[in-house]
């Protein structure tokens, strides 16, 4: 098995029928990894990531049984929330974040899985007293040392993560990466031990709360598992292959973009 399976994903799911049987073949896949490490599946969060995913097809996704929700974008995330106001979901905002959208995460996310700033950490926490909020938080890290991703370098994770006690409203629970994209399996493999090998000495620490850790996507996600993940991300292996984005609108998103 390669690395990385792209070529596996299926069509688009829109049917509850269909989004249901896609997570039940991902839960059996993360079963599996689990079981081949001795680990139990029922330990991995699986989140769904909705990256381009209409409406239509996340209310069915809801029906299917998703009731957690990833978006990479604060903009497309926050028309979605407000969207779909009326059923309850939990929202991840798992993509890089600028300050001037820090209000917006403070305002409706549940968690934020790319903290990777003190700038960002200190306008989440203002927001978040303000409105009375608390929110989850994992420290990204680029496991893989692409200039392509963002993330805190690993050997600056400690000094981060004790940084972060002073933000009352953030409640650390654990790391997060993107590994390598490549076909190179002992790469992937590279990032997700040195991603445990940093929350093992952070959970000594006593700075990363739980412990969890977020890495492997529809791609990676079993070798994710086998070494350790305690959330995965998936998308493609859920809804299918994505369309071009530029064609969507969501409330609140401007059209063209």
């Amino acid at each position: 098995m390669s690395a990385r399976e792209s070529d596996t994903f299926p069509e688009h799911a829109h049917s509850v029928t269909e989004i249901a049987a896609n997570l039940a073949a991902v839960r059996a896949r993360i079963d599996a990894a689990a079981a081949r490490v001795g680990r139990e599946g029922a330990a991995v969060r699986l989140l769904p990531v909705t990256k381009t995913v209409t409406e239509p097809r996340l209310r069915a996704a809801y029906e299917a049984g998703v009731t957690q929700m990833g978006e990479n974008k604060v903009q497309e995330a926050l028309g979605k929330a407000r969207a779909m106001a009326d059923l309850a979901i939990h929202w991840a905002v798992i993509g890089h974040l600028q300050t001037n959208k820090a209000k917006d995460v403070a305002a409706f996310a549940h968690e934020f899985q790319a903290l990777d700033s003190l700038r960002v950490a200190e306008a989440l926490d203002r927001r978040l007293q303000a409105a009375g909020r608390g929110l989850d938080v994992y420290v990204q890290v680029n496991s893989s040392g692409e200039d392509t991703k963002f993330g805190l370098v690993p050997e600056d994770v400690p000094e981060f993560l004790t940084s972060l006690s002073v933000y009352s409203s953030l409640r650390v629970r654990g790391l997060m990466t993107l590994a390598a994209h490549t076909e190179d399996r002992e790469r992937v493999i590279g990032c997700f031990q040195l991603m445990r090998d940093l929350r093992d000495a952070a959970r000594q620490a006593g700075t990363v709360g739980e412990g969890e850790l977020s890495m492997g996507m529809s791609g990676d996600f079993e070798l994710a598992v086998e070494h350790g993940s305690t959330c995965v991300r998936v998308g493609q292996a859920i809804f299918g292959r994505r369309p071009t984005p530029d064609s969507l609108y969501w409330p609140g998103r401007p059209s063209g973009r």
